[in-house]
């Protein structure tokens, strides 16, 4: 999960595994897999670290190594 901030300043953990696109528009617009959409504060630059921060935490070395290009 990852936690970002909805337009009203109200927080929302967000299962990171279901994240399909992540737009900005302005508004920064995360698109999940079933379709619903969130509105949020964070750029796209940093939901796509918290994303990267969550999937190593949760596949530690074998994300890394994905990220550089070492594993298919």
């Amino acid at each position: 999960m990852i936690y970002v901030t909805r337009l009203d300043d109200s927080e929302l953990a967000v299962n990171a595994e279901l994240i399909e696109t992540v737009e900005q528009r302005p508004d920064t617009v995360i698109t999940l897999t079933t379709g619903r959409k969130l509105v949020v504060r964070q750029s796209v630059a940093e939901i796509i670290e918290r994303v990267i921060a969550y999937r190593r935490q949760v596949y530690g070395e074998r994300q890394q190594r994905w990220e550089d290009g070492q594993e298919p």
